[in-house]
């Protein structure tokens, strides 16, 4: 029999590759950057796309640009203006900002884990209930719409919607009272400590995975163990 009833997820670094992350090989960011450079029709070499990518992590270790994105996903507004604080500061041009955040904000371009969707169908087949818990400023459902995975999840706790972000614990226990289950019953996944590693400060397990680099990265195997159920 499983050790918990629940299983909620972290979804960007945990599910799906972040955009504006490591890439192995390539600066960061490098084809979110890319591919907004070749839709503005502009010069997509390594070189150009290097430069963006420096100018944006050197401006994201600003003290100003920082707490321009404190708890920036509490509202699609809040993170628009944390994301403009950060472009101008790095010096990126209005076009390609506009043309970066369209991309930032779609959700059907999403590359998932390639374990996501047999370590949801192990789960929900050991009869777990599962919830997806994010510091997101859109609505991320078309994206699970658009890779069959829809039908697993249970609730989505969208920090957008509801005005708080983690490491809040009350985003936490938004998702507990949406599954109708106690803290002792939910196991947490993410991938960061000081935001993920929070839940354990509503009383859930918590368990944190290396953050998502390639699709085809295999971590998620490890919930379905930490859950006690044997993987197919």
């Amino acid at each position: 029999m499983p050790f918990f009833k629940a299983v909620l997820f972290d979804w960007v670094g945990t599910l799906i590759v972040p955009k504006w992350g490591p890439a192995e090989g390539r600066p960061r960011g490098a084809s979110w950057i890319e591919r907004s450079m070749r839709q503005l029709g502009r010069d997509a070499s390594e070189l150009q796309v290097r430069r963006i990518s420096s100018a944006l992590s050197t401006a994201s270790r600003r003290p100003d640009v920082q707490q321009g994105w404190f708890q920036a996903d509490a509202s699609a507004e809040s993170h628009r203006q944390g994301y403009n604080h950060w472009v101008n500061a790095a010096g990126i041009d209005s076009a390609l900002a506009q043309e970066m955040y369209a991309a930032l904000s779609d959700p059907t371009d999403a590359r998932f884990a390639a374990d996501a969707k047999p370590t949801f169908r192990t789960l929900k087949a050991a009869g777990l209930k599962l919830a997806v818990v994010s510091d997101i400023h859109f609505d991320l459902r078309p994206a699970f719409v658009k890779n069959d995975l829809g039908g697993y999840i249970d609730h989505f706790v969208l920090s957008f919607e509801h005005g708080v972000c983690k490491p809040d614990p009350a985003v936490f226990r938004l998702a507990l009272d949406a599954l109708g289950v106690r803290s002792c019953e939910a196991l947490m996944v993410g991938d960061r400590s000081g935001y993920d590693g929070a839940a354990v400060e509503a009383g859930v397990a918590t368990l944190l995975v290396p953050p998502l680099t390639q699709a085809s990265q295999t971590r998620l195997h490890l919930v379905s163990a930490a859950c006690g159920i044997s993987s197919p």
